[in-house]
Order: structure tokens, then C-alpha cells, then sequence
């Protein structure tokens, strides 16, 4: 399961009908977050994702990306949390944690550790990785990659039968990787397993202008959440506050060949359903497969058996 929840996709302020930024994602159970705008906590109980959250991932530290972290650090102290939380960012995490800390936040229930990240660093988990990338805005700020390992190639039931062996154990240790001895002869993964199968991609940019290091991060994802902030029309205003249009994000989208966009960051000028539409419509004309998140919405990232 990669299971990616919007909890916030408005732009600089809360509306009606839009939240500041955060998205949740759950790899098969472990909940991470990607920024934590005003009320996200509410959002989370909205979209009942739970809050056992082992990683919260900042992208910079503009108000309407960190201003839920103070709450939700309160919640797990109020909830008894014991595990220790890592918290990642650019540079001067450790300065915005300490302050935080040191008013109290999250009590002395569990530990909340900073983790600086520059572009190109990652963070290695089990069966995946997580790498900061180099956006552009107008404050110190990094996207992120998550990328899954290779996965071993389709079992191929009936030449493991030709080969002699039964059905069992032995077929779960051929699909690890593992070599086995049938009869006193050594079979190997690579005599019954298919082309090794690419894991999932999804690149998360932050806030940013339209870069090259986002198209050459994002080449061939499965998923690419953009800044979509604003349209064509007030371009002027993207280029000043640093920010992508609709139709630049889906420009870097066909430049890397992703299978998806999804817009994100939605100005309050277009946050009503017919806003939404025209930013839909201007990226399509670019780029086909073009989402404008809405709060809330949920979306299942599947594997693919083919590398692009």
C-alpha cells in the first residue's frame, strides 16, 4: 500500500474550502507527513489517518507549512506518545525544533529529534528512500523523492515445477533472492524469476519555481505533487513570490515523463470549484493525466511491472 492523503492543498492562507499545506503518505502502515500547515491535526482526524506519525518531512519554513507542527506535538504529548519523532528540513530545523521545545510544545513524553537535510541527501529506510532535492523559492527550501527498491521479478510457477521443485518454502526462498539445492543441483532466483520490477515514485516539490533539478528528480515518477499556485493570467505574480503556474508545472511534468501531476498550493483566488477547473484545464492543455488536489482526497499509488 502507498496510500497519499491531502490534508491541506490551499495556498499562504486557510479558506472555506481549502487548508494550508500538508499531505500525509502511508507505506504499507508507517504514516510519515509532508509539511504541516495550520490545523492539520484536524484534517487528520477528518481523514481519519490516525496520528502515529514516524517522520515529519518540512519542505521550508514559510507559516503555512509548519504552523500545525506546535498542535500536533501537543496532541501526541497529551496522548501518552513515548516513541521518538524525526522531524526533517533544511538548514535551521534545529534552530525552529529548540524553539519549539523550548516552549513547551511537546512536553517530555517522547523525544523529537531534528534532522537537517541538504540537496542530495537521503534518508534510507526499509524497502525505501527518502532524497531532498533542490527546489527554488524565496526562502531556503528542498523537495522530496520517496522511491521504492526494485522488486524481484514475476515467480514463474510452472518452469520451478519443470525444475523439480514442490510447491512451499523452497518456491518463497527462490522469490527472496535466495539460491536453493533440489536433488543435490543449486537452482537460482534467476532461472524462475521474470526481469526485476521497478518500486514506486513519488516527488513532492514544495513551493517552487518551475526548476531543473525537479524535472530531473521526478523523470519517470509515478506521482508528481507541484506547486500549481496560480494561473497564466497572473504569471507576473508566480515569477515574484517564487512560485509555478498551473501550466509551467504540467510543462515540468511532460519534461520528466511522469505517469501523473497533481497540482497543490492552490491560491485563494482559485479556490472555489470553477477556479479549481481553470487551473485543471490550462495544465491538460500541456499535460493530460493533470489533477488539482482537493481536500481530503485520497489516492492509491499501484506498482508497475515495467521500468518506463
Amino acid at each position: 500500500m502507498l496510500r497519499i492523503t491531502f490534508l491541506g492543498t490551499g495556498g499562504s492562507t486557510p479558506t472555506p474550502n481549502r487548508n494550508p499545506s500538508a499531505i500525509a503518505v502511508n507505506r504499507e502502515g508507517e504514516l510519515m507527513l509532508f509539511d504541516c500547515g495550520e490545523g492539520t491535526q484536524r484534517q487528520m482526524m477528518r481523514a481519519k489517518t490516525g496520528m502515529t506519525i514516524n517522520s515529519i518531512f518540512i519542505t521550508h519554513f514559510h507559516a503555512d507549512h509548519v504552523l500545525g507542527i506546535p498542535g500536533l506535538l501537543q496532541t501526541m504529548a497529551l496522548q501518552g506518545r513515548k516513541e521518538p519523532l524525526e522531524i526533517y528540513g533544511p538548514r535551521h530545523v534545529d534552530k525552529f525544533l529548540y524553539h519549539l521545545l523550548s516552549l513547551g510544545y511537546a512536553g517530555r513524553s517522547f523525544e523529537v529529534k531534528a534532522i537537517e537535510l541538504r540537496p542530495g541527501a537521503v534518508v534510507k529506510k526499509a524497502g525505501y528512500r527518502i532524497r531532498a532535492i533542490k527546489t527554488e523559492h524565496n526562502v531556503v527550501s528542498i523537495g522530496y523523492v520517496l522511491e521504492e527498491d526494485m522488486r524481484p521479478g514475476r515467480f514463474n510457477r510452472e518452469r520451478a515445477v519443470e525444475l523439480g521443485i514442490k510447491p512451499g518454502p523452497l518456491f518463497s526462498k527462490l522469490q527472496s533472492g535466495h539460491s536453493i539445492s533440489v536433488n543435490g543441483k543449486e537452482i537460482r532466483p534467476e532461472q524462475v524469476l521474470g526481469p526485476p520490477r521497478p518500486g514506486r515514485k513519488i516527488v513532492y516539490t514544495g513551493d517552487t519555481r518551475p526548476c531543473d533539478s525537479v524535472i530531473e528528480a521526478s523523470k519517470n515518477a509515478d506521482l508528481l505533487i507541484h506547486d500549481g499556485t496560480l494561473s497564466e493570467e497572473t504569471k507576473e505574480y508566480a515569477i515574484d513570490y517564487m512560485h509555478s503556474t498551473a501550466l509551467e508545472a504540467a510543462e515540468v511534468a511532460k519534461k520528466a515523463s511522469v505517469r501523473e501531476l497533481i497540482l497543490t498550493h492552490i491560491s485563494a483566488r482559485y479556490s472555489d470549484l470553477s477556479g479549481a477547473s481553470k487551473l485543471e484545464e490550462e495544465a491538460r492543455s500541456v499535460f493530460e493525466n493533470t489533477k488539482v488536489a482537493k481536500e481530503l482526497m485520497v489516492i492509491e499509488i499501484p506498482y508497475r511491472d515495467k521500468i518506463s
